[in-house]
């Protein structure tokens, strides 16, 4: 193995949103070995940087599922920014159908209202966490806030038609499943975005170049290696592209079996170690 692409939420971090000491000290120990590391994740930059500096990694980030590729030292090497006539649609769709939307852009992210940004995210941590108080809710919700920065607009159609923008991904969040499948039903034929998922109740469009797999593909172009060389670990839906590309696709033991049965091999639960677990069998293997 030449690279190794880690996915975050789910994988790199842990239940507390952090990555752990074993993980942090398996990717230092392969990349000491001179295998190259790179984080692959629906976070922006931004989101995706702190972590990582919080346990000393410097490595590049391929950021938004794809959409932009940042060296070490943060410069933008790759971007593919999705149609604004295709982000406006799809933006006004899960609208109308109630559905939560954030815009991420080269100016940031955008949503139309902060009460409502909040009790989603309220509900949401709510879902996932159903022993948390309700103060350590609100106190990752503040998180949030730390790690990105949100702008509250009238109407994200004053963001999309603006032409000193780009949008490079739309998540939205739904609090039934049902608005969940109407949009997917809604948007499936649409040919300039794809559509993957990083949650049960969420939705992630991007242009269709805009995968994680096509990403590291692009990123390793010049260095005369190949997929086969590559090893990815990811957990969700929005991972599958470079998981199926990779010479050694990782499951993590808290994706679902559909995600498992994609991969060739399978590691432990994020709240286990199960990057560090996988980084340490690779290498046992690659030295023997």
């Amino acid at each position: 193995m030449k690279l190794i692409a880690s996915d975050m939420d789910g994988t790199l971090l842990n239940e507390n949103g952090v990555i752990s000491e074993a993980n942090a000290q398996a990717v230092k120990k392969a990349m000491e070995q001179g295998i190259e590391f790179i984080v692959a994740t629906g976070r922006s930059y931004p989101a995706a940087n702190i972590p990582l500096q919080a346990v000393g990694i410097t490595c590049p980030i391929i950021s938004l599922n794809g959409a932009v590729t940042y060296q070490e030292n943060g410069k933008v090497i790759n971007s593919i920014p999705m149609d604004k006539q295709v982000a406006a649609r799809i933006a006004d769709t899960c609208t109308k159908l109630g559905m939560y939307v954030e815009l991420f852009t080269d100016k940031g992210i955008f949503s139309e209202s902060r009460e409502h940004f909040l009790d989603v995210l309220i509900d949401l941590l709510h879902l996932s966490h159903p022993n948390m108080s309700e103060q350590e809710i609100r106190e990752m919700v503040e998180q949030r806030f730390q790690l990105e920065e949100v702008s509250f607009v009238e109407d994200l159609q004053l963001v999309s038609s603006d032409k000193d923008i780009e949008i490079y991904k739309i998540l939205t969040f739904a609090f039934e499943e049902k608005q969940l499948e109407e949009a997917k039903r809604k948007l499936r034929d649409e040919t300039g975005a794809v559509i993957t998922s990083s949650g049960e109740m969420n939705l992630e469009f991007n242009h269709p170049k805009a995968q994680k797999g096509l990403a590291i593909q692009n990123y390793i172009e010049d260095s005369g290696w190949s997929m086969q060389d590559v090893m990815t670990m990811g957990d969700n839906w929005n991972d599958v592209s470079m998981l199926e590309m990779a010479g050694r696709g990782v499951a993590m033991g808290n994706a679902s079996d559909q995600i498992k049965n994609l991969c060739q091999y399978e590691t432990a639960t994020n709240h286990q170690d199960g990057v560090a677990k996988a980084i340490e069998e690779m290498l046992e293997q690659l030295n023997k």
